[in-house]
């Protein structure tokens, strides 16, 4: 896996070793980024549960000023450390170890708020839900804040209907698909 484009373009980035993550595929980031490219300048970027951190270093060497990268495995977290390191943006990243909803509380304490948020949840456990549910009545997100969600094409979000939150895009790829998220 590797940074796709900016200040830290090809330079290759560790993954934690076993099955507990699932690295995003270069042409699905692409995507993503491609999509997210408009928004990524100077802004503040959040991703929740980071895994190696490609995603959140992806947003740091397009042009993000600030990443928070939210983790609460110990091996994913290392591997975070030395991507950062690696790259040479753990000046514009900040590590919080901890579960999502941890992470939003002692970031809502701190006063944070962010431009982009991503997160890539384990599949069909419903915890992009109990975020969401956590994110809309937070002040870590702006009116405009876009909320962006990696889930298998089987995720169901209607329950967004009785929420704050709207879909405004969704892109599916083979196996899973990325769920733009906004605020009614």
């Amino acid at each position: 896996m590797r940074v796709i484009a900016g200040k830290a373009r090809r330079l290759q980035l560790r993954t934690p070793e076993g099955f507990d993550t699932r690295p995003t595929t270069d042409k699905t980031k692409e995507t993503l980024f491609n999509i997210l490219n408009p928004y990524l300048a100077d802004s503040d970027f959040l991703d929740i549960f980071s895994g190696s951190g490609a995603i959140g270093i992806e947003a740091l060497s397009r042009g993000a000023k600030y990443t928070a990268f939210v983790e609460d495995s110990k091996a994913a977290l290392d591997c975070i450390k030395a991507n950062l390191r690696f790259t040479k943006l753990e000046g514009f990243g900040e590590v919080l170890a901890h579960s999502a909803l941890e992470a939003i509380r002692i970031l809502e304490v701190k006063g944070k708020v962010f431009d982009v948020i991503f997160m890539d949840p384990p599949y069909n456990r419903l915890l992009e839900k109990e975020v969401l549910l956590a994110l809309q009545n937070s002040n870590i997100i702006y009116c405009d804040t876009i909320i962006v969600v990696e889930a298998s094409l089987k995720t169901d979000f209607d329950y967004l209907e009785d929420t704050r939150f709207r879909i405004f895009k969704r892109k599916e790829y083979k196996t899973n698909q990325h769920v733009f998220i906004e605020l009614k």
